[in-house]
């Protein structure tokens, strides 16, 4: 087909999708098509059009349509992803913006659940939940945006993790449509159930490759009326490592603990002064949630566990102020490593605990290694670790270190039965390395499944899985 040919062909499917959508919900401008190309990640690519539904027979339709003409379609929420998972790889994407569906549909107190449509952000769930004394323990950091279909897209969870786990522990049912246009309910409106497979689950995490997901019912939890939190100061990783195992090991499960390393306190110190010791060379964040009269306890066993030879400092906040004090380190990381590197590679790979010394131990050698600075920090009691790269990418010779560094980085991890991705996910940017983490059986089943859900291939296509004949896969 020419090239001239093939534009019409597009103009005459984008008129025809139009005609089901309407004016309003279907942007063709190149203008507006734009800001869609792109997540946050350093990626960008141009869709053909963006297709705005507000309902879930509007996204049949859309979907159908797709899969009749063969044409790529994407979902996308917001666009927080650092993976490249949303942007469009073939110019005649589509791009199937949900920010429009963004009703709460239902909280039922009594059983302990809300329905929300997948353009609801995270922010919006915990503020409504909260009215009745409830909360979604999924907490991204980037949650005063994010949405939460990209939420269950991801399998995004945050630091409550180590205490209350993530989105697939948290969402009983799903409503949404698979690659051919057929509707999918998933789960139920109970918290027990063993009907059939757990396709709710598989759909959370697959990136928006085997269904558009158009509704969900999340999972709630009492609100806890009181936290203490802690800072803990190491002479080394090693001694961190070992109070994280030790912490871990009693019967007070934290809600939050974060570490920095060495590096990071680093650049938050020459940031900004912070009153942490020269010597330190990691911090533990810590935070328990409890009734009042059980938080005092609660911190002693925390703080008992904490304490080892390395610890230099151990401080126990007693008022909102205090809390804010200590927090403020932490949060003036992001800020200091925007500044520094703009363009950082920001990489969320996972080690068993008892390994999280020896990986920084690595990360350490690596980074002498290539001429790159990496600074870690991360969720402790999962062993997630966001590596941090920094580098300058208009020189070419650190763009060839990085991406050197990033490959060892990653062999390092799956060395130490890690994960390349705990939370982040994979999209473009870690799909080639899915193959080296994953059996080629495994691959195989995957592929397949794919197949069952999206016959045509147009979710989201070449996003998550490696290539048949990358991964081994017929």
């Amino acid at each position: 087909m020419t090239n001239a040919a093939d534009k019409d062909r597009v103009h005459r499917l984008t008129r025809s999708l139009g005609s089901i959508l309407g004016e309003q919900e279907l942007l063709t401008d190149p203008a507006d098509c734009y800001s869609y190309g792109y997540d946050n990640s350093t990626l960008q690519g141009m869709p053909v059009a963006v297709a705005l539904p507000e309902s879930h027979q509007a996204v049949c339709a859309i979907i159908a349509f797709c899969n009749r003409h063969r044409m790529p379609v994407i979902a996308r929420g917001q666009g927080t992803g650092t993976t490249g998972a949303t942007v469009p790889t073939d110019a005649h994407s589509l791009i199937l913006s949900l920010q429009r569906m963004n009703r709460i549909l239902r909280i039922d107190r009594d059983n302990r659940l809300m329905v929300v449509q997948p353009g609801v952000t995270n922010q919006q769930v915990q503020q409504s939940a909260a009215t009745q004394g409830f909360f979604w323990p999924p907490d991204p950091t980037s949650s005063a945006i994010c949405t939460i279909g990209g939420n269950l897209a991801y399998n995004s969870a945050g630091p409550r993790a180590v205490k209350y786990g993530t989105p697939r522990e948290y969402t009983l049912a799903l409503t949404a449509v698979t690659g051919d246009g057929r509707t999918i309910r998933t789960g139920t409106q109970t918290t027990k159930g063993v009907v059939g497979y757990d396709l709710t689950r598989l759909l959370i995490g697959s990136e928006g490759t085997l269904a558009v997901i158009t509704e969900a019912t999340l999972k709630l939890v009492p609100l806890q009326p009181a936290k203490r939190t802690l800072r803990a100061i190491y002479a080394d990783m090693h001694s961190a490592a070992q109070a994280v195992a030790n912490i871990m090991a009693q019967p007070v499960t934290p809600c939050t603990l974060e570490f920095m390393d060495k590096g990071a306190l680093t650049m938050v110190r020459a940031e900004a002064p912070s009153g942490i010791p020269s010597r330190a060379g990691a911090l533990l964040m810590i935070e328990v949630d409890g009734m009042e009269s059980q938080l005092e306890q609660m911190a002693d066993q925390i703080s008992a566990a904490a304490s080892n030879e390395g610890l230099l400092d151990m401080r126990v906040a007693q008022s909102a102020q205090e809390v804010n004090e200590l927090w403020n380190l932490r949060k003036s990381l992001s800020p200091a490593l925007r500044r520094v590197a703009p363009k950082k590679i920001n990489e969320d790979v996972v080690v068993p605990v008892s390994r999280m010394p020896e990986l920084v131990a690595q990360l350490e050698q690596l980074s002498a290694k290539h001429g790159i600075q990496i600074v870690n920090f991360g969720h402790a009691g999962n062993g997630n670790l966001h590596v941090n790269l920094l580098y300058d990418p208009n020189d070419p010779q650190q763009n060839t270190r990085v991406n050197l560094c990033l490959e060892e980085v990653f062999a390092t991890v799956l060395a130490m039965d890690g994960t390349i991705s705990g939370e982040h996910g994979i999209g473009l940017v870690k799909r080639d390395w899915v193959a080296r983490e994953l059996d080629p059986v495994s691959l195989s089943l995957m592929h397949a499944i794919k197949q069952q859900f999206d016959p045509a291939g147009i979710l989201n296509p070449g996003k998550t899985l490696p290539p048949a004949d990358i991964s081994g896969s017929e």
